[in-house]
């Protein structure tokens, strides 16, 4: 996986408390509790904007933040990164820190067309993760763009668990990564009936059913 070497003039260091989300964004008290068991600190580390990376803004990506979630375990649940979001109306980058390893998250999240209030102001994708890897990683620079939203699509690509189709735009690729998971989940409930199943034809017509629907899969990949 890669991590980024964010610029220093990018630095922000903040750290940002819990109830400053929870006022931004909607939060009932079982989300409140897994910020509370999952999350020990939430830092607001950097912010990439025209005057730290020297990239004009566009319409749909004027700053990317980037921030910090030191975690108490290994597991966060994807509602306290979507409050996070929900509160910061920018797109936003994570790195998530539990111990001596880090991982990169992050939500496609794009303006809406007509938002119908603030709550709808931008509209935020299922998660991207990559897998964990030791803190001192080597960090590697920023990849090339042209723009802030060039940049933002490039940090997103990094993340996918699969490569990019040429002239795919982002939003097609993110789309692909949802249909994968969709038909993993298939497979999955497939394979699980398959393994209770005790009448043979039925178990050779779901094994044929799960030949087919791996195919699908891999003609997704």
């Amino acid at each position: 996986m890669t991590l980024f070497a964010w610029p220093k003039q990018a630095a922000f260091g903040r750290v940002v408390p819990k109830s400053k989300i929870y006022e931004h964004a909607t939060v009932s008290t079982a989300l409140k509790e897994r910020f509370v068991q999952q999350v020990e600190q939430i830092n607001w580390a950097y912010k990439l904007a025209p005057e730290t990376v020297n990239l004009p803004a566009t319409p749909a990506v004027a700053e990317i933040q980037v921030f910090r979630l030191n975690l108490k375990g290994a597991s966060l649940d994807q509602d306290v990164l979507k409050a996070i979001d929900r509160a910061i109306p920018f797109p936003l980058i994570f790195e998530l820190v539990q111990g001596g390893r880090i991982k990169l998250a992050a939500a496609y999240k794009r303006p809406a067309q007509k938002p119908k209030s603030d709550a709808d102001i931008s509209i935020v994708g299922n998660y991207l993760e990559t897998n964990w890897c030791p803190r001192d990683t080597p960090r590697q620079s920023l990849p090339v763009a042209l723009d802030m939203n060039g940049l933002y699509e490039q940090l997103l690509l990094h993340m996918m668990p699969i490569p990019a189709r040429s002239e795919e735009s982002l939003a097609d690729a993110v789309g692909r990564v949802e249909q994968l998971r969709a038909r993993q989940r298939e497979i999955d409930k497939v394979a699980a009936r398959l393994k209770r199943e005790k009448q043979f034809n039925r178990k050779v017509e779901m094994n044929a059913e799960l030949r087919r629907m791996k195919a699908e899969l891999e003609r997704l990949k």
